[in-house]
């Protein structure tokens, strides 16, 4: 389903309409054609987990002594040089690529720090993960974690970020180049007939062989649990005998499998925007929808109070103004308006709706948003439209995709059995979906079925994760988060046996660093200090 990253927070603490739209690193790659459900890898025997593939299968701790077989993982010495960004170092370490079979062969993974600035005793290394799967945190550290966390924290952590394998500068899977993701990106995804479903499966089979094709055997080794375990030969290559962690969205299910997993080791973990691991992907699809329907409504009352909202005046409901974007969409699927892109692209359904979606992420988008439904309602150009659909994808100017895309469907599908394995299976759930979503019920339900074609066979199935003996966990949940529904953050925080749940009463995804000063204070308080919020503790 939707890739979930984290939206780049503006660098001052300013309030949160007035935050600056984040665009580039800082937008969530959505991608409603392409992305399966948010992943939530189950644990793989490698992994010490139960064998049960139900939600009541539990991650099991992996044995506290390291097995000699990874000692020269846990051995290596790393070799820091100029990253080329002022004041970041960047090195690259190596991990084995089937942790069951360790002599198998390495991946080499890219990673990033910038030292402690002090003043204060240095705490640690503080690991930043901005979601995805698929989002660059070496990126995000340098774009933003490095230089726009509060200065107190930066002053006693080394900040740090490691590319996940299988992306960006590690290992990056690769599927499809520009013009064939261009293609992609417009497929119909509220097919109309045999033929447009016909069309819409091809386009999954094309993408799923495209990854297959460029790395076969890293596609079978890019789950949550390998690289929550290439995080723990971090630590300790790093002298930590704790893991510090802030992780966002995805993040979030990549630091609570870590904990799973290694909870003597826990330090201090944020975990912003979270996801529930005990959930199969349809019923994370499900969720998901309803949480973009949810965002929606809030634009849409929004919406109709502004002068210049073309869906709506004042007094129109928010199902009515969701009916006449609906009606919108059918009109761009018989007749896609001109972009005026260099490569031709016309806007469609496909790419509006993704535009559309991606500004539910940030209320501070809600403006650029209607000023593109303006331009391609009533003046025929799309071009507003198709920037931020661009964005989500990250497609630069010169047509060129990064990998964010092919690592989130490589983990996703690894990482959960597909939500559909068939078309007429989609078929029957979709008036469920459309439930959930008047708007976009039926196209998300259709985005379901990718993962029905990869090439390589999930290993992961729902599971609790519990932490049995950690430290606290500070768990951040948005009421009304789009990606990530406030009921997820709920339950991740009552399964892990020290979570304590953050709330923050709001819209967008995602909280810290984005505007609350009652968010970032208890945050700060916990990263500086050790001492989590409150029990019930709730922001606005």
């Amino acid at each position: 389903m939707h890739a979930l990253r984290y939206p780049r927070p503006s660098t001052t603490r300013t309030s949160r309409r007035r935050r600056r739209h984040p665009t580039g690193l800082g937008l969530l790659a959505l991608a409603a054609l392409l992305v399966p459900a948010c992943s939530a890898q189950g644990a793989s025997t490698a992994a010490g987990s139960t064998s049960t593939a139900t939600a009541e299968a539990v991650l099991t701790p992996l044995p506290k002594a390291t097995p000699s077989a990874l000692a020269p993982y846990y051995t290596q010495r790393l070799s820091w040089r100029d990253c080329g960004v002022p004041g970041f170092q960047c090195t690259t370490m190596k991990v084995p690529l089937d942790y069951a079979k360790p002599k198998d062969g390495d991946v080499r993974l890219a990673v990033a720090r910038k030292k402690a600035t002090g003043p204060g005793k240095r705490i640690g290394s503080l690991l930043v993960n901005p979601g995805g799967p698929g989002g660059s945190a070496i990126g995000y550290l340098q774009q933003y974690a490095g230089v726009g966390y509060p200065a107190p924290v930066r002053a006693r952590y080394d900040m740090v970020a490691v590319d996940p394998r299988g992306v960006a500068r590690s290992e990056p899977v690769e599927c499809l180049d520009g013009p064939k993701m261009d293609a992609y990106t417009q497929t119909d995804v509220t097919p109309d007939d045999q033929r447009e479903k016909t069309g819409l499966v091809d386009a999954y089979k094309t993408f799923a062989e495209g990854c297959g094709a460029d790395a076969p055997a890293l596609l079978r080794h890019v789950s949550t649990v390998e690289a929550a375990r290439d995080m723990d030969i971090l630590r300790a290559l790093l002298g930590d005998e704790k893991l510090h962690y802030v992780g966002a969205s995805y993040g979030t299910f990549l630091g609570a499998t870590y904990a799973g997993l290694y909870p003597q080791r826990v330090g201090r973990l944020v975990l912003d925007g979270a996801m529930d691991p005990s959930l199969s992907a349809r019923r994370m699809n499900l969720d998901q929808t309803k949480g973009f329907e949810t965002a929606f409504q809030s634009f849409a009352k929004d919406c109709v109070r502004q002068s210049d909202c073309p869906l709506g005046g004042r007094g129109t409901t928010p199902a009515q103004v969701g009916r006449n974007l609906k009606a919108f969409f059918g009109r761009l699927d018989a007749r896609p308006v001109p972009t005026g892109d260099a490569d031709g692209r016309k806007l469609g359904e496909a790419l509006a709706t993704t535009g559309v979606i991606a500004a539910m992420y940030d209320e501070s988008a809600w403006g650029e948003l209607r000023e593109a439904l303006t331009a391609a309602m009533k003046r025929d150009d799309g071009s507003g439209l198709l920037a931020l659909s661009d964005s989500y994808y990250e497609r630069d100017p010169d047509g060129r995709y990064s990998n964010l895309m092919f690592a989130n469907a490589a983990v996703n599908c690894l990482d959960l059995p597909p939500s559909f394995d068939t078309p007429d299976q989609v078929a029957r759930a979709v008036p469920s979906f459309e439930e959930a979503s008047p708007v976009f019920g039926e196209g998300l339900a259709w985005s379901s079925l990718n993962c029905a074609y990869w090439p390589v066979a999930p290993t992961g199935e729902p599971h609790r994760i519990e932490a049995k003996g950690a430290a606290p966990i500070v768990v951040v949940g948005t009421t009304r988060d789009p990606a990530t529904p406030y009921r997820w953050a709920q339950s991740l925080a009552g399964q892990l046996d020290s979570g304590r749940l953050l709330t923050y009463e709001g819209d967008g995804h995602t909280a810290y660093g984005r505007g609350s000063s009652c968010i970032d204070t208890a945050i700060d308080t916990y990263l500086l200090r050790g001492t989590p919020p409150a029990k019930g503790k709730r922001c606005t």
